[in-house]
Order: C-alpha cells, then sequence, then structure tokens
C-alpha cells in the first residue's frame, strides 16, 4: 500500500528546495531568538544552543545548493546524472556540526571551570521553547518529505534540526535546575553534555554520506519490493540473477541478469523483459533498472572470469 500511494504522497509533500529554503529562514529567525535568550541570561549554554543554528543556517544553504546541483540532468560528462551531489551537502553539514560542537565544548569548558550567575531566565526559557517549535515542527515535516522524496539532503538537514531541538530541551533544562539547585557549574557541564551529543550526530551524518559516495546498496525495504517483482516472474523457463543495485540522492540503480529459453524470438524476450522493467521501476520509485537477457545456462564474459579468480 506505500509503494501504490508514495506517487501521490509526493505529489502533495512539499518539494526538497522549498523545504531546505523554510529551513534556511527558520534558521535565522532561531538564530534572532537564541543570540537574544543568550544576550539577556549571559548562559553559555544558550550561547552553544545559538552557535548551533548558524550551523543550521549554513547546512541549510549548501543542501539547497546540492539539492539543486542534484536535480540537473544527466549529460555527457554525468550520463547517470548529479543526484550524488545530495551526499556532498550531508558530509558537509556533519562536518559542520562537529565543528560547532568543539566550539561549544570549549566555551563550556571555560564557563565551567568560572561559574557566573544567570540574569533574565524566565525571558531565555521563552525564546529557547519558541524556537524549538520552529525547529521540531519543520522536522517533522522535512523528514516525512525526505521519505517520499529520498532525499539524502533533506533527511540530513531534518536530523540536524531534531538535535538542535534536543540541545535546546537540555540547555532549557539547565536554566531550570541552576536556581533550584544554585549549582552555576550546571550551565558549562549540561552545554558540554550537549555538544557531546552533537558531535555523535555529526559523525553520523558523515559515515552515511560516505556509505553513500560508495554505492551502497538500496535500503532493504526496496530491495525486497525488487525481489518480489523478480520471484512473480521466476518459472521453470525464466529465471534471473546477479542483481546488483545502488543509491544515489533521490535516484536508485538495479541491473540482473533475466534468462529465457534460447529458443525464444528476441522480440518475445524483449516484451517480457519490458514488462518487468517497468514493475520493477513502479515498486521502487526513482529506480532505473537494466536487465540484460542471456539464454538458459549462459554466462557473461565478466562472471567466467570471477569464477577463475
Amino acid at each position: 500500500l506505500i509503494q501504490m500511494f508514495t506517487p501521490a504522497l509526493a505529489m502533495k509533500m512539499p518539494r526538497p528546495k522549498t523545504l531546505l529554503l523554510i529551513s534556511a529562514c527558520t534558521a535565522v529567525l532561531t538564530i534572532i531568538l537564541k543570540m537574544g535568550a543568550w544576550y539577556v541570561t549571559g548562559s553559555v549554554g544558550l550561547l552553544s544552543d545559538g552557535l548551533e543554528s548558524f550551523v543550521n543556517l549554513a547546512g541549510a544553504m549548501f543542501a539547497l545548493l546540492m539539492v539543486t546541483i542534484a536535480q540537473r540532468p544527466a549529460d555527457a560528462d554525468h550520463p547517470f546524472g548529479h543526484s550524488k551531489a545530495e551526499y556532498f551537502s550531508s558530509g558537509f553539514e556533519g562536518i559542520l556540526i562537529i565543528g560547532a560542537a568543539l566550539a561549544i565544548i570549549w566555551a563550556a569548558i571555560d564557563r565551567l571551570l568560572h561559574p557566573v550567575p544567570l540574569q533574565a531566565l524566565g525571558w531565555g526559557i521563552a525564546l529557547s521553547v519558541i524556537s524549538s517549535v520552529f525547529n521540531g515542527v519543520l522536522a517533522a515535516v522535512m523528514l516525512r518529505s525526505a521519505k517520499v522524496h529520498n532525499s539524502m539532503a533533506l533527511r540530513a538537514d531534518a536530523r540536524h534540526l531534531l538535535t538542535d531541538v534536543w540541545t535546546s530541551v537540555g540547555v532549557v533544562g539547565a536554566l531550570i535546575a541552576v536556581p533550584l539547585t544554585g549549582w552555576q557549574w550546571l550551565d558549562g557541564g549540561i552545554a558540554i553534555v550537549v555538544a557531546l551529543n552533537i558531535l555523535k550526530e555529526g559523525g553520523h551524518l558523515v559515515w552515511h554520506s560516505s556509505q553513500g559516495l560508495m554505492d551502497e546498496a538500496i535500503d532493504p525495504e526496496h530491495l525486497q519490493a525488487v525481489e518480489n517483482v523478480l520471484q512473480r516472474h521466476t518459472n521453470e523457463h525464466v529465471y534471473f540473477d546477479s542483481l546488483a543495485t545502488r543509491s544515489a540522492g533521490q535516484r536508485s540503480f538495479a541491473q540482473v541478469h533475466m534468462h529465457v529459453p534460447a529458443h525464444w524470438t528476441l522480440g518475445k524476450a524483449a516484451r517480457l523483459r519490458r514488462q518487468v522493467e517497468e514493475e520493477l521501476m513502479a515498486a521502487v520509485p526513482g529506480l532505473h533498472a537494466t536487465l540484460e537477457m542471456l539464454p538458459e545456462g549462459s554466462e557473461t564474459a565478466l562472471e567466467a572470469l570471477e569464477k577463475t579468480q
């Protein structure tokens, strides 16, 4: 049912470029709110939260650029298209997150060693909560759209926004705890904990980006959909082997050998191949399926070579 309604959902969900533009505008708004919260309270925790919003803005702008490049059609220099540009966006955003986390830790250590009283906590908490609501709602919409459009750049930006939300939760918790306990060092301590969580998220994005650039296979759900189509057409005369898949941003590729009886006419075999290719592309949106026809029992020169190695 999900596969059946995915094309309809794709038409209703905002496009990645639209959401990334909204993300950039939201980042500007949250920067104003969070830096205002830091200004009135003097909290290094809120400062760390505000610094991450600058990273959100840079990440959203770079993601917007990469999505624009990824949507360019294939050309002579890039016959398989430009869709892998989205992985650069994810890696860049991950590096930005790691840099922000290290900057936060540096500032937090100084505050941890030299705690100071916090001011106007009510205003600081209110501004931080408002900005978190904006980021949380936007991240939820972006994650849904990323799944529908299979956009790595959109998914990375959404995960970054969610990290920002949890950062704000930790910071607000510290702001509430400081006056209740009298422990001024909590401001710097919570900032360090938050930074370590941000560091982990940045590492995850960089790792996932590297896997995509190394031609990672399509996700298990889509791979199962491909195998189901091939299984429906497998019988005593027709069978498939050597299935290979790879992901490339919003596009994915699958190639497989289709073995048919040697006495079949080329026209008959071609009609079956087209039917299978159409079903594969319907089962997995954005899939580019390629079937190589071979007579029963035969193998390619590459397969024969691999057996001797």
